[in-house]
This record gives C-alpha cells, sequence and structure tokens, in this order.
C-alpha cells in the first residue's frame, strides 16, 4: 500500500532534516550555518526529483534493485563514520547523546546515498540512453558489428586524416600517447626513481647481498635481465638501469592500449576512448610510477590485462588472449605477496565460472596454478631464494595487540610472560604509530621472532583472547591501520618521491633535463590533487574503493552477474592488502586499483554480448 501525499511529505522532510544533519557533522559545521538550510532544500528538491524521475522512467533493473541500493548505502555509511564519528562526539561525554548523534548522523547519510545510488543504478540501467551517448550502434546489435572499420562510424572525409587514424588505430594511439606523456617524466628523473626498496633489489641484482623473496624474486630477476642486457651492450650502468624503466613504461602502456583496444571491441565510442586514455596519460601520478622501480607498477599493469582477457571471454575467446591471460596471470602470482593469495581465492570461481569453456581456459588457469607453485616453491628453495618471515605478514595483528598494551589494559601473567619472551615491553608506547606497523615489526626483530615462530598456536590464542576482551581497541587499531584504502575524505601527497636514494652501488640521480622551471612544474602538477575539487578524488584511494564497490553493485542491479567475475581479482587482492597492510595509507599498495579505476566504470556500465555469440578459437 503506498503511502498518502501527506505521509510522503512528512517522510521526505524527515529524510532531508537527518542528512542536512549528517551534512553539517561532515561538513564540521555549527548548527546555525545558512548551509544547513541550504543542505537541507537540496535534499529536499533532490528526494522528490528521484522518486518521481523513476516513478516515471521504469530503467531495466532487477526488483532487487532498492535492496541492493541499501545494502551498499549502509557500507558507505559505516565506512565513512568508522573514521569521522569520533569528531562529531569529541566534546560530549553523556553516552546517550553521543549514540544519538551518531545515529542521526548515520541514518541521514544511509538516506543520502540509497538515494544517490537509486539515482545512478537507474540511469546504468537505462541502457538504451547509455548506449546512445557512450556506444557506437545500438546497444542490442550483435557483437560482430563492432566499429573495427571505422567508416561505420565516420567517413575518413569527414572525420580527417588524423582522426581517421585514431580510428583506425586507436590502441596504438593511446600505447604512443602515454609514452609521449610519461617521457619528460623519464628524462628528468633519469635512470629512474629509486627507493630503499627499489636500492635492496638493485643489490640483489648486482650480487651484494643474497637473493630474497621478500620484495619478488621473480621481479628481481626481471630487473636483472634487462640491467645485464643493457649493460652488456653500453657498458653504464645509468644506461643499463635505464632499460629497465623504459621497459616498465613500454609494458604499462601496452596495458592501456590492450585495455583501450578491448573496449574498442565492446563500441565503445572513439571519444570516450580517448578521454580514459588522457586519465592515463596526463594524470601525473601515472608518470612518476612508468618511471618508479617498484613491483607494484608492472603489477598494477598485471592486474589489469587479467580484467581485460576476463572482459575478452564474453565475447570469442583467441589465442593471443589467452596466451595473455597466462602471463598476466603469472605475473599477478608472482610479482606481489598477496598477489598469489588473492589468486588462490579466485582459483574456484574462476573454474566454476569457465566450466563451459574448460577446453579452452581451464589450460590456462591450471598452468598459472603450477608454474606458480613450481617457482614459489621447488625452485626457490632449490635456488636457496629466503622467504619474508613470519613477522612481515602479521602488522595488523601486531598492531592490534600493541594497542591494547598502549592503553594499559588488564593481561594475565601468563600473557604478558609470552610477549615479553618475544618483545621487550619498555619502549612499546615511545615507538607505537596508529598508522604505520614497521616501528612494531621492527621491535619484534629486535627481540626474539624465532620464538614466535615456534609457538604460532600460542599467539594465536593469545591474540584472539584479547581480541574478545578488549574488541573495541582492536576495531580502533585496525580502523587506523586500514582506513586510508576505504574511507574517501584522506588525501595522501602521491607520487612525491624523486631520485635515487643515497647509495654507494654507483648509480645516482642524473636528469637529462633540469632547471627551476622544470621542478617548478613536476611539484605543481603533483600537488594540484589536493587543491582541485573533482579532479582530486582521482587522488583518493578510498573514492576508488566506492567505485569498486558501485560496480559490482551494478552487476546485481543490472542482473548482468557474469561480471562479477571481472572485479573479482581486485576485490580479492583488496581484501589482502586490508588483511595485511603494514601502513595506513600507501597508495602504491592499491595502485592495481588506481590503474584499473576507468575498467570498473566502463565494464558497469558495458552490454554483454548474448550468450550465443561467444565462443572460443
Amino acid at each position: 500500500m503506498k503511502p498518502t501525499r501527506k505521509i510522503s511529505l512528512i517522510i521526505r522532510i524527515l529524510q532531508s532534516f537527518f542528512t542536512s544533519w549528517a551534512l553539517m557533522k561532515a561538513g564540521r559545521m555549527e548548527p546555525g550555518n545558512i548551509f544547513t538550510l541550504v543542505f537541507f532544500l537540496l535534499c529536499f528538491v533532490f528526494y522528490g526529483y528521484v522518486d518521481n524521475k523513476l516513478a516515471e522512467s521504469r530503467p531495466d533493473v532487477s526488483p532487487k534493485t532498492p535492496l541492493v541500493c541499501m545494502i551498499t548505502a549502509v557500507i558507505f555509511s559505516t565506512l565513512y563514520l568508522s573514521v569521522d564519528c569520533p569528531i562529531y562526539i569529541e566534546t560530549l561525554t553523556n553516552p546517550l547523546f553521543r549514540l544519538g548523534i551518531v545515529s542521526a548522523a548515520f541514518c541521514g547519510f544511509v538516506v543520502l546515498f540509497y538515494y544517490l545510488l537509486k539515482l545512478l543504478f537507474a540511469l546504468a540501467g537505462d541502457k538504451p540512453r547509455l548506449s546512445a551517448v557512450l556506444f557506437s550502434g545500438h546497444y542490442d546489435c550483435p557483437p560482430q558489428l563492432v566499429y573495427t572499420n571505422f567508416r561505420h562510424t565516420w567517413s575518413a572525409k569527414r572525420a580527417g586524416s588524423v582522426y581517421a587514424f585514431y580510428l583506425k588505430h586507436t590502441g596504438l594511439c593511446a600505447f604512443l600517447l602515454c609514452l609521449l606523456c610519461w617521457f619528460p617524466y623519464f628524462l628528468y628523473q633519469y635512470p629512474g626513481v629509486m627507493t630503499p626498496d627499489s636500492i635492496n633489489q638493485f643489490e640483489q641484482v648486482l650480487g651484494v647481498i643474497p637473493y630474497s623473496n621478500h620484495h619478488p624474486w621473480m621481479h628481481t630477476l626481471l630487473i636483472k635481465l634487462l640491467y645485464d642486457l643493457g649493460f652488456a651492450i653500453t657498458g653504464s650502468m645509468l644506461i643499463a638501469l635505464s632499460c629497465y624503466t623504459f621497459f616498465q613504461m613500454c609494458v604499462l602502456a601496452f596495458s592501456v592500449s590492450y585495455f583501450i583496444n578491448t573496449l574498442k571491441q565492446y563500441r565503445v565510442r572513439p571519444l570516450i576512448c580517448l578521454l580514459i586514455t588522457l586519465f592515463y596519460a596526463l594524470v601525473p601520478y601515472h608518470a612518476v610510477f612508468s618511471v618508479t622501480i617498484w613491483k607494484d607498477i608492472l603489477f598494477a599493469a598485471a592486474v589489469l590485462c587479467f580484467g581485460c582477457t576476463l572482459l575478452r571471454t564474453f565475447k570469442k575467446v583467441f589465442r593471443a588472449d589467452l596466451f595473455l591471460m597466462g602471463i598476466s596471470g603469472l605475473m599477478l602470482c608472482l610479482f606481489r605477496s598477496n598477489g598469489w593469495y588473492a589468486f588462490l581465492l579466485c582459483f574456484p570461481l574462476l573454474l566454476l565460472y569457465f566450466r563451459k569453456k574448460k577446453k579452452t581456459v581451464y589450460p590456462v588457469v591450471f598452468t598459472i596454478f603450477m608454474l606458480s607453485v613450481l617457482i614459489k616453491w621447488p625452485l626457490m628453495n632449490a635456488l636457496h631464494v629466503t622467504q619474508p618471515d613470519l613477522v612481515e605478514s602479521l602488522s595488523i595483528p601486531i598492531q592490534q595487540v600493541a594497542a591494547v598494551l598502549c592503553n594499559d589494559r588488564a593481561l594475565t601473567d601468563e600473557e604478558l610472560e609470552l610477549i615479553e619472551n618475544v618483545v621487550d615491553l619498555t619502549y612499546i608506547k615511545d615507538l607505537y604509530v596508529p598508522f604505520f606497523a614497521d616501528n612494531m615489526k621492527e621491535l619484534v626483530r629486535a627481540g626474539h621472532p624465532e620464538y614466535l615462530e615456534d609457538h604460532k598456536q600460542e599467539f594465536l590464542k593469545l591474540w584472539a583472547a584479547l581480541g574478545l576482551r578488549y574488541p573495541g581497541d582492536y576495531l580502533t587499531a585496525y580502523i587506523r591501520q586500514t582506513y586510508g584504502y576505504w574511507y574517501p575524505d584522506s588525501f595522501y601527497l602521491v607520487a612525491e618521491a624523486e631520485g635515487v636514494s643515497a647509495t654507494s652501488l654507483g648509480v645516482s640521480h642524473t636528469p637529462l633535463i633540469r632547471g627551476p622551471l622544470v621542478i617548478k612544474l613536476k611539484e605543481i602538477s603533483i600537488k594540484l590533487g589536493s587543491m582541485i575539487p573533482l579532479y582530486g578524488t582521482l587522488w583518493s584511494m578510498g573514492v576508488i574503493c566506492w567505485v569498486l564497490i558501485f560496480s559490482i553493485g551494478c552487476a546485481f542491479v543490472r542482473k548482468e552477474l557474469p561480471k562479477l567475475i571481472l572485479y573479482l581479482p581486485s576485490a580479492a587482492l583488496l581484501l589482502t592488502v586490508l588483511i595485511a597492510t603494514p601502513v595506513a595509507t600507501e597508495f602504491r599498495y592499491v595502485y592495481f586499483m588506481v590503474f584499473s579505476f576507468p575498467f570498473y566504470l566502463m565494464t558497469s556500465m558495458l552490454i554483454l554480448p548474448r550468450e550465443e555469440d561467444s565462443g572460443a578459437l
């Protein structure tokens, strides 16, 4: 039974009131601020517009769309308030008042996100209109009628020679445009940006220290291969290192090109493809990362390529795509430690999804799995490659236990003795940083980490017991340790590293272009993300996490559940980061997610081909 007009009006007034309350708190305003009235009026009009618009349009969405909107709105509100709500109640002491303020803000955010999602999901479900904006040709035409032949979209005469070339060679143009825009950074940062992590790998390349899988061994071997090749040809350490840097730039640009060509297969308009290419070519952190010698960069390229190969399986599966699936899948497993665990999470679901294409896809998936296992254990053990220690994977549990100790919580004598057998408690309060686990990890390593190794079960029971006894401390420690990856209002200065860290290995920062103008332009380009609204959201890991969640919701709303396989690798990788991150706001740990940001948005809107149009070669 529908509510009467008067009841609907009262409900909308209450919704707008609570939303204006939430926005007032989020904006750090006083109740008498004029903008609280502005928020109320805007919300009142917006909620009425959404209700009326959806009543008229009736988009092609699942009947469960309101439920998906509500679940997603609750997730968004919980993520936002987990970090923000302590500020709302910091001046209040009465528990009832504190609960009331947080509840009012939570209700307001849930209503706001619910209506925003209703509108966005409705737009995503309006396939004919969406197709007219994003795609060439009608959205329901057979996938064979793609615009590979650019004359179906524009005639060569009308388009002009340059645009005609772009229409015909969209992927190649994306590759070249990225390299062209990144090349000044290559010249300025020559032979590449090298942080202490990079120096550690370079020491392994030169044989100064033994091989270790703390930084992925396969990535170190790739650096060594290109370095040795460059050094054999030129005899210069700088040129040899720059060979790897330029190779990394090419791989990153290739992944963009492959993504653009994949969109072209789905008839995405050339202008949209160009805008996506400009995101990669012009947003400066892509350029800086393209010349930074980190494992995370090629890993991000592998994640995007792997996602594109999964997207291409909705159409015909070509041998070249299967080959790239295998290569990118191996990089996914071997170029970051958490990539292997993410692949293990995905493995059974990939087998389940591809059961109808098992003759073509199963061999690739099993090859990725088997080669990864052989490399990670028999091969590395035979070559005496050192594996990361246990402490490296226990960042969050160590931080949670440290938070309990810093809060002077009561522990039994047996619990204290167990902890003291590993670490000296004298320096816990001095070294504990809620957002940074390395201090605690080094304190454990300076103690007796071998005791921790030998008594894993006892420490697991201790960690669980303290968590049950002091859940508030654990939750607070976890939020502080991970908030940067899911809270959308945390800004982190990205890509500010430059040059080569101090080392006696014989390499140094040797810019090929220099001068105060170059330095100032680089500084401004990096800082613009903290100054300009909307553009700044591209620098927020939390915003991109929300986009991933929204894209997953779109798959349910549009009744396109097969699309969930596209987001599975990224979601599994994000989960592994949230389980073991040592730093709360390290952009490069989720650079794979940032690099795949346009992939999430575009796949949420793409029209899947009919079942009979897919196949294999």
